[in-house]
């Protein structure tokens, strides 16, 4: 269904709302800007932003939905015959092999990183953000394999898989802050994922596989 004009104007104001709150926290730091800054450097009042984003944190961490899905996304996506943990495995070396932003690789990404560092609401939200998708990713593992809530496995499963991308992204965002290039990075970083997967049981890489329909 093609956007209405509506809701392409709302997706603008969104986008335009959220650029102007970001350079000023890459600027100032996420504490020492207010919302009633972020207002008159975008021209609107103080009620449309909080319209738009409930609180300062979100202003910064707008896209915090897709990391939320992210894992899942790559589960609900693997291939015929894959399990649960190559589909997040491969999806994650592709990311990292393309040198994508979506793992931080990226230039610029030091500073955003310095601005979460910077600010302990914005290092709260983001465990409530890992969280959330921790119990997102079991849930989906849950549905994917048919196992009920009394199997603790997809519990286990969904813990290891969430270590292998914290663990990546940490990594990623320290090497960057210390002023890597995001190039090296990704060669490190592939390393780091063959490490991991060489740590994981057979029991972990094998759940959830897809057979044939």
């Amino acid at each position: 269904m093609a956007e209405g004009l509506r809701e392409r104007k709302k997706r603008q104001t969104r986008q335009h709302l959220s650029d102007v709150a970001t350079g000023l926290f890459l600027e100032r730091g996420f504490d020492a800007v207010t919302i009633a800054e972020i207002a008159r450097a975008a021209d609107v009042s103080v009620n449309t932003v909080y319209n738009y984003f409930p609180t300062k944190e979100d202003l910064f961490l707008d896209r915090s939905r897709g990391v939320v899905d992210r894992l899942s996304r790559y589960v609900r996506a693997r291939d015929d015959e894959e399990s649960a943990a190559e589909a997040v495995l491969r999806e994650l070396r592709l990311q990292v092999e393309s040198v994508s932003p979506t793992v931080g690789l990226m230039e610029g990404y030091d500073r955003f990183m310095r601005v979460i560092e910077g600010a302990d609401g914005l290092k709260a939200r983001l465990w409530h953000i890992q969280q959330e998708a921790l119990s997102h990713l079991e849930a989906t593992l849950r549905e994917e394999s048919g196992a009920d809530e009394g199997d603790q496995a997809a519990a286990l499963v969904a813990g290891q898989l969430s270590w292998v991308h914290s663990t990546l992204m940490g990594y990623i965002g320290r090497e960057i802050v210390a002023g890597r290039v995001p190039a090296e990075v990704s060669r490190e970083a592939l390393g780091l994922l063959d490490d991991m997967e060489d740590l994981l049981g057979e029991k972990v890489l094998n759940y959830g596989r897809r057979s044939d329909p």
